[in-house]
């Protein structure tokens, strides 16, 4: 079993006691001294710094002048590389292609649900985007589906750009192919 050896108070006696009144302990005579001497030292220390404030002599500081000149600094000597001017007046032509156009364009498809009302719901998450966006019917063998579709796009990095936009918005699920 358990036992518990935390102590728990006397326990309560039955009758009064009569309460026994210490005496006041009494002032040591060694903190009285101890103060006394305390206050003597600081005493003797303030005496010697003010005996001492004006006997140190002046010391009279001589000036030396220097009356031999300094030597003068050697010309500076000419630069043995000319790499430097050259480098300073020199030109570079750098030949930049021109950007190829494509003819193929892109577009994004970012959803594909079999309710329009799912497909018109993710339609306006990309307009808040601020991107526009279409939903197109298309038909299969399994059915019609409606799918969220941007674009067209001149380029891919158009379609990147709007890509990492709808990122931003937290739409995640957008691919980029070729325009069919």
């Amino acid at each position: 079993m358990a036992r518990d050896y935390v102590k728990k108070g006397k326990p309560p006696t039955r009758g009064k006691k009569a309460e026994v009144v210490e005496p006041a302990p009494k002032r040591s005579n060694k903190l009285l001294f101890l103060g006394l001497f305390t206050l003597c030292l600081i005493g003797g220390f303030a005496y010697f710094l003010i005996s001492i404030q004006g006997s140190a002599p002046e010391v009279e500081v001589k000036v030396v002048k220097d009356k031999a000149k300094e030597k003068p600094l050697p010309p500076l000597p000419e630069e043995k590389w000319d790499y430097v001017k050259a480098l300073e007046n020199k030109t570079i032509e750098v030949e930049v292609p021109e950007k190829v156009k494509s003819n193929k364009k892109y577009q994004m498809q970012c959803a594909s649900f079999r309710k329009l009302e799912q497909a018109e719901s993710m339609k306006a998450q990309i307009a808040f985007a601020g991107l526009v966006a279409n939903v197109r019917k298309t038909t299969g063998s399994n059915g019609d589906w409606y799918r969220v579709v941007l674009g067209p796009y001149d380029t891919k990095r158009q379609a990147e750009a709007d890509k990492h936009k709808l990122k931003r918005s937290k739409i995640y699920t957008c691919q980029i192919w070729g325009w069919t």
